[in-house]
């Protein structure tokens, strides 16, 4: 009977390790401040599937426009068509854009603004699950937990928000990893400890509460 005993602590100790080891969701992420005492410059921003885009040509502006990112991530302007724009930089998509047209013009100088943000997948903090509106929301730099609930307008009446977990992909080793959060406490406690920093493409999951 100790013997049993003994071999079921073991077992559920080494349970415990290896969930510690994989970033399980019973992981947490140090606390963000509300205001950054230092705003940083986030990533280049890349261009994503219904962005609108403002295209200037220097001393032709009929050669300009302004377009929308097709779905399939091709936009498509005077003299070009069918141009990949999903994936680049606004700079490497008027690069891209100054190359074809000076097949057609004179030292032409392009500009891209991106004006509606959509972004890639890898750039979106989406939040599903038990909250009023469930979004894909465009990450910003020195994004937290607090601006991403007040953009899904916060916790649904039956959600377990002190239940709810981060996932995140870790780009540098390929893993997926899983946070907990406590996003009840912050809300509704106003709880700053509770409020973590996000990163482009997490997903926050929020569960509905068992009662």
């Amino acid at each position: 009977m100790r013997s049993t005993t003994t071999s079921m602590l073991v077992g559920v100790s080494l349970l415990a390790l290896a969930g510690c080891a994989t970033g399980g969701p019973s992981a947490s992420l140090p606390p963000a401040t509300f205001v950054s005492a230092e705003n940083t410059a986030g990533e280049d921003y890349i261009i994503g599937p219904l962005d609108k885009l403002t295209i200037f040509v220097w001393r032709n502006p009929e050669l300009g426009a302004e377009v929308q990112v097709r779905p399939d991530g091709r936009i498509t302007t005077p003299l070009i068509q069918d141009l990949v724009a999903v994936g680049k930089t606004p700079a490497m998509l008027a690069d891209d854009i100054t190359l074809t047209l000076s097949q057609y013009i004179t030292d032409p100088r392009v500009s891209v603004i991106v004006t509606e943000f959509s972004g890639t997948f890898s750039q979106q903090v989406r939040v599903i699950g038990a909250t009023e509106q469930p979004a894909s929301i465009p990450y910003r730099a020195n994004m937290t937990l607090l601006d991403a609930m007040i953009a899904v307008g916060g916790l649904s009446e039956y959600a377990n928000g002190n239940g709810a977990r981060l996932v995140r992909h870790d780009r540098a080793t390929g893993a997926q990893r899983e946070f907990g959060l406590r996003i009840a406490s912050l809300l509704r406690r106003g709880d700053t400890s509770a409020n973590v920093r996000l990163e482009p493409g997490d997903v926050i999951i929020i569960p509905e509460s068992m009662f």
